[in-house]
């Protein structure tokens, strides 16, 4: 293959030594099957070893290396530095804030997901009654928004997490859906609260950014959107009969 030179730009801060973030540019030679994230591994090994960024599987699947490359979230192991012939620009995901260069702080995100309970609730099959099985259509309803990887991308993508830090936010809005879709789950009451609040489904002014960049085609704005549906029949059954709690009304 034809090696080439790529010029790669990096987002440079540490905060216990930078006054403010910085740019650094590198040389970084390649063909085009190198990755940005393989970019990266060259500049550390290789030009500045002070580097700090997170990856772990390079496939695409464990969501550890996300970050804006040239302005938009991507997965640093799926983008290519063949696509950026005219340079590339990598920084830290953005609306969150930056621990070193590449790293980020993805506890408000990993927040969001532990709060929507993200597991099966009140089931109370026991090992004796055998498996709990589902049918292919019963697994088909939840299976899309089964696909996420907890990669951020979408946050960095939403413009509403980046205006009020209180937002959900897509993925845990979808992860919650993911589970009130389950055939095993009894657990919709328990979420539901989080997902009728300002800051949950109605909090989204669907953009839809978060589905284009998601690497695994989840569509989170469409999960935020069948969760502004199942709000409304909450507040429907709760309009129409009030002794009756709507969250309990699969969706």
């Amino acid at each position: 293959m034809t090696q080439t030179t790529y010029q790669v730009s990096v987002l440079r801060y540490d905060p216990a030594t930078d006054d403010a973030p910085y740019s650094q540019s590198f040389v970084v030679p390649g063909d085009e099957t190198m990755s940005v994230l393989d970019a990266l591994g060259y500049i550390k090994d290789n030009l500045d070893k002070s580097l700090s960024y997170r990856w772990s599987c390079r496939m695409a699947i464990c969501g550890s290396c996300g970050m804006m490359v040239n302005g938009v979230p991507k997965l640093a192991c799926k983008a290519f530095l063949r696509d950026y012939a005219k340079g590339v620009v990598i920084e830290p995901l953005a609306n969150f804030a930056i621990e070193k260069d590449l790293v980020v702080d993805m506890t408000p995100f990993i927040e969001r997901l532990e709060a929507i309970k993200p597991y099966i609730l009140g089931n109370d099959r026991r090992p004796e009654d055998g498996p709990n099985t589902q049918t292919p259509e019963q697994m088909a309803r939840y299976k899309q928004f089964a696909a996420c990887i907890n990669c951020g991308l979408c946050y960095a993508a939403c413009p509403q997490f980046g205006l009020n830090p209180d937002f959900l936010g897509p993925a845990a809005i979808a992860l919650a859906h993911r589970y009130n879709l389950d055939s095993r789950d009894k657990g919709k009451a328990q979420r539901m609260p989080l997902i009728n609040s300002d800051n949950g489904a109605w909090g989204c002014t669907f953009v839809g950014y978060c589905s284009k960049v998601c690497p695994k085609g989840v569509d989170p704005a469409g999960a935020v959107n069948q969760g502004k549906v199942a709000s409304t029949q909450d507040m429907v059954i709760a309009m129409f009969n009030p002794n009756k709690d709507g969250q309990e009304v699969r969706g």
